[in-house]
């Protein structure tokens, strides 16, 4: 496993990881996540690339302050880093929440975007699983302390190892605990909420690119889907397809929500084949 390294970024504690050499990746991911999601398919990525991995202000190991966790701060803080580690242009890598941070920064950052490549992507359409709608709603903030409890993560977390043992853990079961576990720290907690109701209400996803995917059609795009995503449905990766002609789909049959977890070198061979059949259309403007 990369280790994690750290950069004050504007006063503010951030976590990444950074490993191989070359092409830049940038890998976000998504909600109550952090860059632990990637380790899958970090190692393989890492031979033939340079792969930075950040946990997103308010999550995993960066700081978590009261502050604006809207995608429009994600893409400027991730610019931010960029800039920091000398990055001037990358292959933009989201997932979930991510990819709706993905898009924001072809949106605003485009000088920096070589690609796009969208992961079961949030900010396509109203449609969510109804647990983040019900968690975006007002009082939640009362309700996590009592889901969430310490106690039980810890539990949780002593039968975890056996549960691998037996069979019974998956690979998505693995990264719901995951999300679930950090709920049970107030700051993460704080900054989860905030960062759930800048994109979702109690009538789902309140945020979509749609309408804006049509511009910097110059970006190589890729979009990789579970067909059995019980979050986002797959639908919404056909809509990327209609709404930013010339973009590569890839459905994985039997897939839910994770795919780069639970296929992971599937994931990290489509992502290669497509950097190799992009090579020349994502080269630096001449």
């Amino acid at each position: 496993m990369t280790d994690v390294k750290y950069v004050e970024l504007h006063g503010e504690r951030v976590a990444y990881r950074d490993s191989g050499s070359g092409e830049v990746i940038l890998l976000i991911h998504g909600m109550a996540g952090s860059s632990d999601t990637w380790n899958a398919v970090l190692p393989r990525l890492s031979e033939n690339y340079r792969v930075i991995a950040p946990d997103l202000l308010g999550h995993g190991r960066s700081a978590k302050p009261r502050t604006d966790y809207s995608l429009g701060a994600f893409a400027a803080g991730l610019r931010d880093l960029l800039d920091e580690l000398g990055v001037s242009r990358a292959t933009v890598v989201g997932q979930s929440l991510g990819g709706g941070v993905a898009m924001q920064f072809l949106y605003q950052h485009p000088e920096y975007c070589r690609r796009l490549i969208l992961i079961s992507s949030g900010g396509l359409g109203p449609d969510v699983g109804w647990v983040l709608r019900l968690l975006a709603a007002p009082g939640a903030e009362f309700l996590l302390p009592v889901i969430a409890p310490k106690a039980v993560v810890a539990l949780g977390n002593r039968m975890r190892p056996w549960l691998s043992a037996v069979g019974l853990g998956s690979p998505q079961a693995e990264q719901t605990w995951q999300s679930y576990s950090s709920l049970s720290d107030p700051p993460t907690r704080a900054a989860f909420l905030r960062t759930l109701r800048s994109v979702v209400d109690y009538r789902g996803q309140a945020v979509s690119a749609l309408s804006r995917l049509g511009v910097h059609l110059d970006v190589p795009s890729l979009v990789i889907w579970g067909d059995r995503d019980p979050i986002i449905p797959v639908a919404h990766a056909y809509s990327v397809q209609a709404a930013r002609p010339g973009s590569v789909l890839k459905v994985l049959p039997g897939l839910g929500h994770y795919p780069h977890v639970e296929a992971a070198d599937e994931v990290a061979d489509t992502m290669h084949e497509f950097f190799l059949a992009t090579r020349q259309s994502a080269l630096p403007n001449r």
